[in-house]
């Protein structure tokens, strides 16, 4: 389903409202204009996120807003040297937060356990939500997004860049601006289809004649073999991907305790 200015609805059976337009409509935005996020809109997006569903509306996140322009520049070099990251007229790092419920708990006169595994995952569940309500709020705004989940790396660096306490961990980065004409031309990479991706009830490992069906068309002039394993060196064995795997290790041991 090419994404462009119109979209297709394949089995003609719901309508496109506004919502929907919005969600099909919002792809990647990684070049901006210097034209600045207002005041009310940067309230708008924050407030959106704060608008998401949480866990027993605990709100498991603490969002750190990048003022400081030595920040982001550090940020755009840790997070696999992209430039466009400082230039971002927003910045937002979602963390998942196991912490400040502790503090709330311990000014109770309680004696709260250390968080564990499960509590970081919903926490990042939590932030992830969040970040998503800030995106669409954003689009209905005119001002585009992008996803930088290279916070993750470097956590030595990133924890001290952002002041990190044990149990606080970068979920994701959300970069925002106004898009570039060049931007909003830009088409919205294709997505799968559905039978590609829900399964009723139980998981189905797909078929090998269903994985070829699933990349058909996708692979451009590249046989299947070759554009797979370009995609394979490129993202999954890439350094990023295997510092990335290096970080997640630094911060789960806090968790493990």
């Amino acid at each position: 389903m090419g994404m462009g200015a119109e979209f297709e609805n394949r089995t003609g059976e719901w309508e496109m409202n506004e919502i929907l337009e919005s969600l099909y409509r919002r792809k990647s935005v990684r070049a901006f204009t210097e034209e600045q996020i207002s005041p009310e809109d940067r309230e708008a997006i924050l407030q959106a996120a704060l608008q998401a569903p949480s866990a027993g509306c605990q709100l498991l996140y603490t969002i750190l807003d990048i003022t400081d322009q030595g920040k982001k520049e550090k940020l755009a070099e840790l997070c696999d040297h992209q430039p466009f990251i400082a230039k971002a007229k927003l910045a937002l790092v979602f963390c998942a937060d196991c912490r400040k419920w502790l503090s709330f708990y311990r000014e109770a006169g309680l004696s709260p356990r250390e968080p564990g595994a499960g509590d970081l995952l919903l926490a990042v569940e939590d932030a992830v939500i969040a970040a998503q309500n800030s995106v669409t709020a954003a689009e209905s705004l005119g001002i585009g997004s992008c996803y930088i989940g290279d916070v993750m790396e470097h956590a030595e660096e990133m924890k001290g860049l952002l002041s990190l306490p044990a149990y606080v961990y970068p979920a994701c980065m959300l970069v925002f601006g106004h898009p570039t004409g060049q931007q909003k031309e830009r088409r919205k990479p294709e997505r799968f289809c559905i039978s590609d991706i829900v399964c009723e009830n139980t998981y189905q490992d797909k078929t090998s004649d269903g994985i070829r069906e699933m990349f058909a068309g996708k692979t451009g002039a590249q046989s299947f073999e070759a554009w797979m394993e370009a995609f394979w060196k490129r993202k999954y064995e890439s350094e990023f991907s295997n510092e990335m795997n290096r970080s997640m290790e630094v911060y789960l041991k806090e968790f493990q305790k």
